[in-house]
């Protein structure tokens, strides 16, 4: 069961303007990963449903944060139907994401009261998602519809809270244009873990960027 309520999971996303996106097969890397998140500022954390045994992993993690990292808000991403969704929850999933929108994971979510972010790609998505009760909504792929985007969208509908992901990058120009265009929050994968400083597990380094990343979007915020 969630931890955390809806209302405290969209708070902090919106605080701290951040959603780390990771995957690794294994659940040491994967807690170390969390740990130095953590240390970093990072209260909010994205593990994605992309291998083989990923809800194994997911449990882990779900188990560690709440017995090692107070405050922490673990919650799964890539759930593309209701049954991975409704494993998740299960397995302690304080808010569910997805590369789609798919109208039948809504209710799922709602249920619990759990936080459903999909993705959507176009104005039609995004207020289908939100009569489904979904209040923040992913703006995906980021990389491809841009700050324009954003912008365009909130003009007519300037209630949307979008999470942008995707080519999201921990620079200062890439952030401002983000959140100058009305982003609520970024979600940033490969480009805040690096394959090579994970493999050297120089977890400082991680700590380290999502330190300097909080502080340019708190300055931007």
């Amino acid at each position: 069961m969630a931890k955390y309520t809806k209302l405290q999971v969209i708070q902090t996303m919106k605080e701290t303007g951040m959603v780390p996106v990771f995957y690794n097969a294994d659940p040491e890397t994967s807690k170390k990963v969390l740990k130095a998140c953590y240390e970093g500022g990072v209260r909010v954390f994205e593990f994605t449903n992309r291998g083989d045994f990923a809800q194994e992993v997911f449990g882990e993690l779900v188990k560690f944060s709440v017995e090692e990292l107070p405050g922490m808000i673990v919650g799964v991403g890539s759930v593309i139907d209701p049954a991975t969704a409704v494993m998740y929850i299960q397995l302690g999933a304080n808010f569910v994401v997805g590369p789609l929108f798919n109208p039948e994971v809504a209710p799922v979510c709602n249920r619990r009261l759990i936080p459903y972010c999909p993705g959507c790609a176009t104005p039609s998505e995004i207020g289908t998602a939100q009569e489904a009760g979904c209040d923040i909504c992913k703006v995906f792929p980021g990389d491809v519809l841009g700050p324009a985007f954003v912008k365009g969208i909130k003009a007519p509908m300037p209630w949307s809270q979008l999470m942008v992901t995707g080519g999201v990058k921990p620079t200062r120009e890439n952030l401002e244009a983000w959140f100058k265009a009305g982003v609520t929050c970024v979600g940033m994968g490969s480009n805040l873990f690096h394959k090579d400083v994970i493999a050297a597990g120089e977890w400082g380094k991680i700590t380290q960027l999502c330190a300097e990343t909080l502080e340019i979007i708190k300055s931007l915020k």
